[in-house]
């Protein structure tokens, strides 16, 4: 059964709600704001269909305006990390990512699956006046993100075959198969390392966080080389490996307990 016979055959209907849903869907999957004249192209409908959704979701807080664009707030990623999985997550993972960060000189982010995006949920800045980050509810699509490697290479089956028709209807078939090549040496290897594509100089070190359903979240250490080094990179992806599976081993515990 397609979506479209799904709401065909629904007996409850909500338009205004829906439109509303459609705007905060449609920015959430964009990296840049958007007018409402390209939400209104983008969606099919007329602006004057969505101003009053935008003028009430921006009232609310889940949006905000940009030069005149519009763009998500962290308003729903707040929401989303009041659920109770994500906050045991984030509990067990805090004092172990600053043990790691402290081990390493380097800081540190965990990240969760969102569709066919990553979501920073938490991170710890490495000691000292130097260190890369980025913002807690950064996105980022899943086939462009290292963390990405992981979630596709160590996910369930049913899971791989959800996120391949999504990212196939995407970004094509090539793209895709060059992704999942790439997913699958990483999920054998257990870790990725790889440049960087946002800032020269630092290179990913993403390791898998695992629950009882496959991987659940990774831990990565944007690392860059100091001078003089104060953690080596092959020690530095050995300590993300070891914070990575006690992260795993902790979760997995509580989540049995």
């Amino acid at each position: 059964m397609t979506l479209q016979d799904c709401a065909e055959d629904r007996k409850y209907r909500a338009p205004a709600l829906e439109k509303g849903l459609d705007v905060l869907e449609l920015l959430s999957a964009q990296a840049e704001p958007m007018t409402p004249s390209q939400m209104s192209a983008t969606l099919g409908r007329s602006v004057s269909e969505l101003f009053r959704m935008i003028q009430v979701l921006e009232f609310r807080g889940y949006i905000e305006q940009a030069s005149g664009a519009y763009r998500l707030t962290n308003r729903l990623f707040t929401l989303g990390m009041s659920q109770a999985p994500i906050r045991s997550l984030v509990d067990v993972a805090l004092p172990v990512m600053r043990d790691l960060a402290t081990a390493t000189s380097q800081s540190c982010h965990l990240v969760v699956p969102s569709g066919d995006q990553i979501v920073v949920i938490a991170r710890v800045e490495g000691p000292g006046d130097l260190g890369y980050s980025v913002r807690i509810g950064y996105r980022r699509n899943i086939i462009e993100a290292t963390s990405g490697l992981m979630f596709y290479g160590c996910a369930t089956e049913r899971t791989r075959v959800q996120l391949h028709q999504m990212l196939v209807k995407r970004y094509g078939v090539q793209k895709v198969k060059r992704f999942v090549t790439a997913a699958e040496a990483a999920a054998l290897a257990g870790h990725v390392e790889r440049p960087s594509d946002f800032v020269k100089g630092v290179t990913d070190l993403v390791a898998p966080i695992r629950g009882a359903d496959g991987i659940i979240a990774t831990l990565i250490t944007p690392y860059i080389e100091r001078m003089p080094p104060t953690c080596p990179m092959p020690e530095a992806v050995s300590r993300l490996r070891e914070a990575a599976e006690i992260i795993s081993t902790e979760t997995s515990a509580l989540s049995q307990a």
